[in-house]
């Protein structure tokens, strides 16, 4: 008799071969790879890449920390628009982690926002290796306009989205709750984006179990 498949017990829905896989792969070797200021300066076409983005301050840096299990991987800041590149790590030569610039209320010059933009816009639209945008949203604020723009770009991109709340650790369960629902029927209008909203924290480890496994899927394939 054939054994069983592994079967999920988690809500979530990830076995915990899944998980343990999440927590293997981010436990390897992480290294910065490169800032890339103008698409010229991409790296080469070869792991799969998973790209973070978020409003400005939305706690990007701290969650790949956070994956990663690091504390300076990525640097944090709470300077809004600190991160002016599109910064690539490697993730034990499996996957590409791509911090992108924030967007929202950065303190830049109008002219440097349309670069960051215009190169942002490009790198979605263009990248043959990128698999998955991890889109971020603060679950004290929930869905801005700004993060509906982003949303409509990765409807027109055909870039999958996974929306990820940060900073849930803030909110009491109730409240959570709410902002998680709000945000998901919003998603229903967006078809690049998936119907499942994680709630994280990089200060509690709150879904950072889940978002690796998600993450390890990718990287094998999946």
């Amino acid at each position: 008799m054939e054994p069983a498949a592994p079967t999920p017990d988690r809500a979530d829905g990830h076995t915990p071969q899944q998980l343990e896989a999440g927590r293997l792969l981010f436990a390897g070797p992480c290294s910065f790879e490169r800032p890339v200021g103008t698409l010229d300066q991409l790296p080469e076409p070869g792991l799969p890449e998973v790209a973070f983005a978020g409003r400005s301050n939305v706690g990007k840096s701290s969650l790949v920390n956070a994956l990663t299990g690091r504390k300076t991987l990525a640097r944090t800041s709470n300077t809004p628009g600190r991160t002016q590149a599109l910064i690539f790590f490697d993730l034990a030569g499996r996957l590409r982690l791509v911090d992108m610039p924030g967007y929202g209320y950065a303190k830049v010059s109008k002219s440097l926002s349309r670069q960051w933009t215009a190169v942002m816009r490009d790198y979605l639209r263009g990248r043959v290796p990128l698999r998955r945008v991890v889109l971020l949203i603060d679950a004290r604020h929930g869905l801005k306009d700004s993060d509906t723009e982003s949303l409509t770009l990765l409807d027109t991109s055909a870039v999958p989205c996974q929306v990820v709340m940060t900073k849930a650790d803030k909110l009491k369960p109730g409240a959570l709750a709410a902002v998680s629902e709000r945000v998901a029927a919003a998603l229903t209008k967006h078809p690049a984006a998936g119907p499942h909203v994680l709630a994280t924290s990089a200060r509690s480890g709150l879904g950072i179990d889940v978002l690796r496994a998600d993450l390890a899927l990718l990287a094998s394939g999946g």
